[in-house]
């Protein structure tokens, strides 16, 4: 695992510039640093070894010399594309994953990129061509983001190495605050940073004679066979994964495993055959999975290592982890991947965990939600249209209101992943210069119509796989573990896993019991009941008593009311969310908690910025 950055074209006091842009990254490679810098490009590199520890050094080249390459992430088939690549000729001079990439596009181009398992963002600059190429992976587990100044092109692992580089100007992109207020997340291509823009997941670019060119190599398709039986799915599962978290264990360094409560990261702990696992928990009984976490370890014969988070801790940390995570994310959980990743950085440097099971295997809650509305949306579109009304006029709350609203909408109207926190219209109240682009339904409908002829709970699981899967859950593992020079794999979010999850109808997937059921059938083969069948329940965070409480509610209120949030917000509406919190009207927790880590982040960013 490590970092990348540079920039094409010409630039005075080019050598500083690119030193000042892998300092900025120094934590996701403290172990060693490279560059190349000729007239037209320069590549900057920050090490953090794990496979090939002697020889694995980049920049790294071709035999003559004209070919090079930047890589951040782990090759896990490396071996047998070697293999192939040696019996068609191709010189290695030494065992890295990187240089297979190296004689993988000289010999195939840009279809070298189809013949990859893993998880990678590189750039490689043919000097021969004057092209600049790169990728990210199938489901976007590394990031990538670009620039275009001035005909050049700047891109990094990280946004705030590209900061660095003198053409570019700091402004706040309002387009993406506002969509972010819904989503939780930043969700455009473009950034939070006017200009900075995001490569998305299973794509390539090529850069030649000041010109970009975007192209998608990959596309996930769910296509349910239904003439398999569950034992058949269930024995696919479980060969899928074993074979993948062998893959996933390859390194010349120890390998550990986050582990919580639930059956994702416990089924992959149980079969990693590793020796350490690491769990975090609050200091709240009900927020505290340490106890299940220790009891599955003496159970699987594995040392846990555990922190208790103080409620200061968690609070105090927060600037830290809006920093490294380069834009506002309002997930609390955020916070507890961080620790869990300080955690295991004292004992390893190469982690495993569960994320992409959800999104693979039918496993959110949410997903449950197409079955329970059965009731009403079995009902005349007009009668549901009306039912919802009347439950929206209706100004306070009773038992059944979210339902008749809910159910009166249609999939692509009220699912845009597992986050919605405000409403076009809530947004516009509290935004002082609400811009009005990009409803979040005009986001999320070309995706809807790629799986219009799938399933409801389908189509959720392709929502997320490009939504919250991207700009949550990922964007959190990889910002937290590499906050910490920590590498964290993912197992299930493999194409091999993938091509057998696409597979599994959904009578195998969501259940009136529980959800992942196909999957859980394999993990009860390691795991026990308890935790096999435990219920989603994502990673329990405090805020909501915490925002009731001093002087955490003090806190909130005086960003609340600073100058920057009088500079985008319409401050009584976001104070009166507060209020009406702490006196217990409504639970405001998590749409709180989405604008305070936007002005938490822009403090980090922006606070020397008057403009």
């Amino acid at each position: 695992m490590c970092g990348i950055c540079g920039f094409t074209g010409a630039l005075p006091e080019k050598e500083q510039v690119l030193k000042q842009m892998m300092d900025k990254i120094i934590h996701r490679g403290p172990d060693s640093a490279g560059s190349h810098i000729c007239d037209e490009v320069a590549l900057g590199f920050r090490r953090l070894s794990i496979v090939d520890l002697d020889y694995g050094s980049q920049p790294m080249y071709n035999e003559t010399g004209d070919i090079v390459i930047t890589f951040n992430g782990e090759i896990y088939n490396y071996q047998s594309l070697r293999e192939t690549l040696i019996e068609k000729g191709h010189i290695f001079q030494n065992h890295s994953d990187t240089e297979v990439l190296i004689h993988a596009y000289e010999e195939y181009g840009e279809k070298m990129l189809l013949k990859l398992r893993g998880m990678f963002a590189f750039v490689i600059w043919d000097s021969k061509k004057e092209l600049l190429f790169g990728a990210r992976d199938y489901f976007g587990i590394k990031p990538f983001y670009y620039s275009l100044i001035n005909g050049n092109l700047i891109y990094g692992s990280e946004i705030k190495s590209m900061l660095e580089y003198p053409g570019y100007e700091k402004k706040v992109n309002l387009e993406a605050l506002e969509n972010y207020l819904t989503f939780q997340y930043s969700v455009l291509p473009e950034t939070f940073f006017k200009g900075i823009y995001r490569l998305m997941p299973a794509h390539y670019f090529t850069f030649q004679k000041g010109k970009m060119d975007i192209k998608r190599y990959w596309e996930p398709k769910f296509e349910p066979d239904f003439t398999k039986t569950l034992d058949e799915f269930v024995d696919m599962i479980d060969g899928a994964m074993q074979d993948s978290i062998k893959k996933h264990k390859i390194s010349d360094v120890e390998v550990g495993s986050f582990l919580s409560s639930g059956v994702d990261s416990s089924y992959v702990a149980a079969c990693f055959h590793g020796d350490k696992t690491f769990t975090v928990g609050f200091d709240y009984e009900k927020y505290n999975e340490i106890d299940y976490a220790k009891a599955l370890s003496q159970k699987i014969k594995i040392d846990n290592y555990s922190k208790l988070i103080s409620t200061e801790e968690y609070w105090d940390v927060i600037p830290k982890v809006q920093y490294h995570m380069d834009e506002p994310l309002a997930d609390p959980s955020a916070i507890a991947l961080y620790f869990v990743s300080q955690t295991a950085a004292k004992h390893v440097k190469v982690a495993l965990s569960g994320e992409g099971a959800d999104e693979f295997f039918g496993g959110y809650n949410i997903y449950r939600e197409p079955h329970d509305l059965l009731p009403i949306t079995r009902l005349p579109k007009p009668v549901r249209k009306a039912l919802g009304g009347i439950a929206k006029a209706i100004p306070f709350h009773i038992k059944g209101k979210n339902y008749l609203i809910r159910g009166s909408k249609e999939l692509h109207e009220r699912f845009i992943g597992n986050a919605f926190m405000f409403s076009k219209e809530e947004r516009e109240k509290l935004l002082k210069n609400p811009t009005g682009n990009y409803p979040h339904t005009q986001l999320t409908r070309p995706f809807y119509q790629k799986v219009r002829s799938q399933d409801d709970v389908t189509k959720m699981q392709y929502i997320d796989m490009h939504f919250w899967l991207i700009g949550d859950i990922l964007l959190k593992a990889d910002k937290m573990s590499m906050a910490h020079s920590l590498e964290v794999r993912v197992p299930f979010l493999d194409k091999e896993v993938f091509e057998v999850a696409r597979t599994l109808p959904t009578k195998y997937k969501v259940t009136k019991e529980n959800t992942k059921y196909a999957m859980r059938q394999a993990a009860h083969r390691y795991l026990p009941d308890m935790v096999a069948e435990k219920k989603k329940l994502g990673f329990p965070v405090p805020i909501r008593i915490w925002l009731k409480e001093e002087p955490h509610y003090s806190k909130v209120k005086q960003a609340f009311t600073s100058e920057a949030a009088k500079k985008y917000f319409n401050t009584n509406a976001i104070t009166a969310l507060l209020e009406d919190h702490r006196a217990g009207k409504q639970d405001n927790s998590r749409k709180i908690w989405t604008i305070y880590m936007f002005l938490v982040w822009h403090e980090q960013y922006f606070h020397d910025v008057t403009a």
